[in-house]
């Protein structure tokens, strides 16, 4: 049965109806969740262009190229194309990671360097109506009608709809870390629906973590064509040569399946993963992470320019909120502190004051009662908290001063958390390498959960960040923050 939303769920491994029957119904919600995303982005370019078109284009004009009507329509034909050619709406991208918003940026930014060739071509003296304000309207409408769709398919994917299903094949040790992950993040869209192991058993004979065993990776090509899974998640197993894949990905052709192989020699992904062919042979390329340069020059200048927007729109709040702080308790209305930003270099940190005067040093009397993960110090209840302190620690608004730290270069909008010399100190090389980079006023951490977070899982974030840094990847976390922040998840 369909249910609302997108699509209805599609049947589960035991509620096979026969050959190909999975594949048929994920394929019937990919097909229209691609089919909304386009409507979607060609309705918002539409409703762009024509408002703009009508209230700004010059109707009157002599010259066919002047004339807002056909401006209007070149825009959208233009934008809609290079959308095409970007594979902005490829099936693979859409409903998840920064790749969907990256190419859909990337579109729209072809679309502007051929709109301006045009207009110097035809000497348009309205073409800068529809670069510097279409284009970017556009870009604002699209990507936020994208984010609703993608909100509205992850809350379909945490009740069970909308997965692909997935035959897992590989040792039982990495398909049950696989099961476990994809449980655990279902808003990335898979489902283990089968596995498929070595000597054909699981850990509890026929089942694996509740999943069933269907066979031995032998036999993975022949599961996929009789019950149609839409992904083949190939995890490390001796079994696996490079013949062995290779057979496998060739009678895998002609089928809808997937074929993904994990590579377990490091945890990289992102714009720094390249496949190339070198003496005949596939070799993944891994980049070396990118800490300076143009990128980085244009992350300095969005951090200064952000800093400042933010500071203007935030600053009768901050007032406001300096002014309770003095209120509710004795002290000052901010807090300082050292901490550890780039390269080890010691900056002096600002917030507002959510604890009582001298609550550093009475730390050493609560050092029992810590409740934080691996080097952190926190308590969900500390008595040294503020009514007032509470309630801004709550929804992140101690950390607004900050943005002076950015302001000044010491921190970036997004990045990791910038320890105290004590935790800094005590970091082994690995984690060392989270100084790399500036640390930021909001992070992976901060959107994945915030101090709820074991620390292993945090140290596994922020390193993430400094190996697959990217522009994209900064603006989905932006983008995210805001909904963390309000949900309050996490802060204590």
């Amino acid at each position: 049965m369909r249910q609302g939303g997108i699509v209805g769920p599609f049947p589960s491994a035991r509620e096979r109806l026969g050959n190909g029957a999975i594949s048929q119904s994920a394929n019937d919600w990919e097909h229209r969740y691609r089919r909304t995303v386009i409507m979607s982005d060609t309705v918002a370019t539409a409703l762009v262009v024509g408002g703009i078109g009508n209230f700004f284009g010059a109707r009157d004009a002599a010259n066919w190229h002047e004339k807002w009507g056909i401006l209007a329509f070149c825009t959208e034909l233009l934008v809609l194309g290079a959308l095409a050619v970007s594979r902005s709406w490829a099936p693979a991208v859409l409903g998840q990671g920064a790749d969907e918003f990256r190419r859909l940026g990337r579109a729209l930014f072809t679309a502007t360097v051929v709109l301006a060739l045009g207009g110097i071509a035809l000497t348009s003296r309205n073409i800068k109506l529809w670069i510097f304000v279409a284009i970017p309207a556009i870009a604002l409408v699209t990507m936020t009608a994208r984010y609703l769709l993608r909100l509205r398919l992850h809350r379909q994917r945490k009740a069970g709809q909308c997965l692909r299903p997935v035959l897992a094949a590989g040792s039982p040790a990495t398909v049950r870390d696989l099961i476990n992950r994809t449980r655990k993040f279902p808003h990335l869209g898979w489902r283990v629906d089968a596995v498929c192991t070595t000597d054909g058993l699981g850990l509890d004979e026929d089942q694996l973590d509740g999943v069933p065993v269907v066979g031995r990776l032998a036999d993975v090509a022949g599961h996929v064509r009789r019950d149609g899974y839409r992904v083949v998640a190939v995890t490390s197993d001796p079994y696996w040569s490079p013949h062995r894949l290779q057979r496998l990905a060739w009678n895998l052709e002609g089928s809808d399946a997937e074929m993904i192989v994990a590579p377990v020699l490091m945890e990289v992904a992102g714009p720094r993963l390249h496949v190339d062919a070198v003496l005949g042979i596939p070799l993944l390329r891994v980049s070396m992470p990118t800490f300076t340069g143009g990128r980085r020059a244009i992350k300095g200048v969005v951090d200064w320019m952000g800093a400042a927007i933010l500071l203007l729109l935030f600053a009768p709040l901050m007032v406001s909120v300096a002014l309770l702080v003095l209120m509710d308790s004795r002290g000052g209305a901010f807090y300082r502190q050292r901490r550890v930003g780039k390269k080890g270099r010691e900056f002096t940190i600002l917030k507002f004051r959510t604890m009582a005067a001298g609550a550093h040093g009475a730390r050493g009397e609560l050092a029992g009662r810590n409740e934080g993960a691996g080097l952190l110090f926190k308590l969900r209840r500390d008595p040294r908290v503020t009514r007032v302190g509470a309630v801004l620690r709550r929804y992140s608004i101690d950390e607004l001063p900050q943005l002076f730290n950015v302001l000044t270069g010491s921190m970036s909008l997004v990045g990791p958390r910038p320890p105290l010399p004590e935790e800094s100190a005590a970091y082994g090389p690995d984690i060392r390498r989270r100084l790399l980079v500036k640390p930021g006023l909001t992070g992976l951490w901060q959107i994945s959960g915030r101090s709820d977070l074991p620390w292993e899982e945090a140290v596994r974030l922020d390193l993430r960040y400094v190996e697959d840094w990217s522009l994209a990847l900064d603006a989905v976390i932006l983008w995210k923050t805001l909904r963390a922040v309000l949900h309050g998840q996490g802060a204590y």
